[in-house]
C-alpha cells in the first residue's frame, strides 16, 4: 500500500527566497549600517572636520593674500580645491565608518550570524562593499559641496567659482572617499581588529609616504606616489606640472588599491571561522 502526501498549502521549494542573494544580503548591510550608533558619530565629525578645516584653510589663503608686497600674493584659488585639501584630515572620520562596517561585527560577535545568513564570503563582502561605496561616495560629494561653501566667503575675490569645476572636484572628492572606504573595508576584512586596521591606514596613508619622501631618492619618492593616499591625492588636485603621472593613472592606482585590500579580506573570510 502506497501513499502520497501532500505538499503543505503556502509552501514551495522551487528557488531561492525572494529576500535572499545579493539583493538581500545589500539590505541587510543596509540596515545594520544605520542601526550602529558610531556611524552617526562619523557622519557628524566628518562634516564638522570639513567646515572647519575648509575654512581654516580659506583664511590661510585669504591672509596670504593681504600681503603688502604683490609679488607674494598666491592668486585666485578654486573653491572646490580648499574642500579637496581639507579632506587630508576629514577622511579619517569618513574612514572611521567604513572601518567599524566589517570590525564592529567581529568586536560583538555578530560576525557569526552574518555568516549563517550570507554564507557566500564574495556575496557577503560584495553587498558590504556596495553600501559602503555608495555611502562614501555619496557623503563625499556633499562635503565636497559643503567644503566649498565654506570657502566661498572667506576668500572673497581670492576664490574662483565655476559650476562645472566645482562639481567635478566634489564628485571627484566622492570617488576619492568610496575608493580609499572600500580599501579600508578590506583591511578590515582581513585584520579584524579597529585598532590593527586604524593603524594600519594611518601609517599607510601618512606616515609612510612622508618618510619615504625624506630623502632626496627617486626610487624612495616613487614608492611613496604609488601608496592609495599620495595615488588618489594626485587624482583630486591633478597638478600635471608637479605629479609624477596623469591624475587617471592616481585613479587606477587607488581602484587597484582597493582590489587587492577586498582579495585579502576575502581570503582571510575564506580561510579564518568567525
Amino acid at each position: 500500500m502506497s501513499s502520497t502526501v501532500s505538499p503543505t498549502p503556502g509552501r514551495t521549494t522551487a528557488g531561492p527566497h525572494p529576500g535572499g542573494g545579493l539583493p538581500g544580503a545589500i539590505a541587510s548591510e543596509w540596515t545594520k549600517l544605520w542601526s550602529v550608533r558610531s556611524v552617526w558619530w562619523s557622519l557628524l565629525a566628518s562634516v564638522l572636520l570639513m567646515a572647519a578645516t575648509a575654512g581654516q584653510l580659506a583664511i590661510y589663503v585669504q591672509n596670504g593674500n593681504t600681503n603688502t608686497e604683490p609679488a607674494d600674493d598666491r592668486g585666485v584659488v578654486a573653491i572646490g580645491r580648499i574642500a579637496i585639501d581639507a579632506v587630508e584630515l576629514t577622511q579619517f572620520a569618513v574612514l572611521a565608518l567604513a572601518l567599524l562596517v566589517i570590525t564592529a561585527e567581529y568586536s560583538t560577535g555578530t560576525i557569526r550570524p552574518t555568516l549563517q545568513w550570507t554564507p557566500s564570503r564574495w556575496r557577503l563582502l560584495l553587498a558590504k562593499t556596495t553600501v559602503v561605496a555608495g555611502v562614501t561616495f555619496s557623503l563625499g560629494t556633499l562635503l565636497g559641496g559643503l567644503g566649498a561653501a565654506v570657502a566661498a566667503p572667506v576668500l572673497g575675490t581670492w576664490g574662483r567659482f565655476d559650476a562645472a569645476e566645482t562639481l567635478g572636484d566634489a564628485i571627484g572628492l566622492g570617488a576619492y572617499l568610496a575608493l580609499i572606504s572600500v580599501f579600508t573595508l578590506g583591511l578590515g576584512a582581513a585584520l579584524r581588529g579597529p585598532v590593527g586596521t586604524l593603524v594600519t591606514i594611518f601609517l599607510t596613508l601618512v606616515i609612510i609616504p612622508t618618510t619615504l619622501r625624506l630623502p632626496d631618492l627617486a626610487a624612495l619618492n616613487t614608492i611613496a606616489d604609488i601608496l592609495p593616499g599620495s595615488a588618489g591625492l594626485h587624482f583630486l588636485r591633478a597638478d600635471t606640472d608637479t605629479s609624477p603621472y596623469p591624475p587617471a593613472v592616481g585613479l587606477l592606482l587607488l581602484l587597484g588599491w582597493a582590489l587587492a585590500a577586498l582579495l585579502a579580506g576575502h581570503t582571510v573570510l575564506r580561510r579564518r571561522d568567525a
